[in-house]
């Protein structure tokens, strides 16, 4: 008897150089892709680690540049980060949600709750006075490099900014979405039925999410593979926002 299996590649493009400001992203992903893959493919979907974004906007930022208002120093000494970084993470941040046990979780003016605001040292040259901040407008982001895509290789495909965000309730890191083009953020199963014939009235998934964190198992932390291509994968197709994502705080049960 022959079965159907259903096939999904996750495939790293190596080779990505250190990207600078002004770095055109979607140009360094197609060369790389047809020099690996033999070029990209309508239905493709570009999972891209926001770090690379982040740099190609100009979105780096020297710590003894910044400076910390009274509020941040207050901040720091309860938390026991440096009041240079506390001040950037109040300037990329809507609120504070928790602080606790050194750790600062903030909502960010995307509407991401997480640590530091996203801002980070890893993986940016410099040394560690040298951070990195999420981009300001993921969507936009994503919308770009796709657009950019189109135009030079006229090929349909779905783009995911993603970033490593820690869980509340469960230890580990897991790579999330934070902005996404040509891909609806939820599978909607509702009103269909499952294996044995009852209706689905709740389950909508997050597939974006599950994108990402899939294309994390290629990418590593130290690897230098900060784009992934997804091959296989018959996601729902449309103009889409991150924020789609996020529940309003008056429907947060969390907070």
């Amino acid at each position: 008897m022959k079965m159907n299996y259903k096939k999904i590649e996750i495939i790293g493009l190596r080779g990505i150089p250190d990207i600078k400001a002004g770095d055109d992203l979607a140009k360094i992903i197609c060369e790389k892709a047809d020099e690996q893959i033999g070029g990209l493919m309508d239905g493709d979907i570009i999972v891209v680690a926001s770090k690379i974004v982040a740099k190609a906007e100009g979105r780096i930022v020297k710590l003894s540049d910044v400076q910390p208002s009274p509020f941040a120093r207050r901040v720091a000494e309860l938390t026991g980060k440096t009041p240079e970084l506390v001040e950037l993470i109040l300037r990329e941040s809507n609120k504070i949600v928790k602080m606790k046990n050194g750790h600062l979780i903030v909502e960010t003016k995307h509407g991401f709750v997480c640590a530091n605001a996203g801002i980070d040292r890893s993986n940016v040259a410099g040394g560690e006075e040298i951070v990195s901040l999420l981009p300001e407008d993921p969507d936009q982001s994503a919308r770009k490099i796709r657009e950019d895509i189109k135009r030079m290789k006229n090929v349909d495909v779905a783009v995911i900014i993603s970033d490593t965000f820690g869980r509340a309730w469960r230890r580990g890191h897991v790579n999330f979405a934070i902005g996404v083009a040509g891909i609806c953020v939820i599978k909607d199963y509702r009103g269909s039925q499952d294996m044995y014939g009852y209706t689905l009235r709740v389950t909508q998934m997050a597939v974006v999410d599950e994108l990402a964190a899939a294309a994390e198992l290629a990418m590593g932390k130290s690897d230098r593979i900060p784009v992934v291509v997804i091959r296989g994968y018959d996601y729902p197709k449309g103009e889409d926002s991150i924020k789609n994502l996020l529940y309003p705080e008056d429907k947060d049960l969390f907070r």
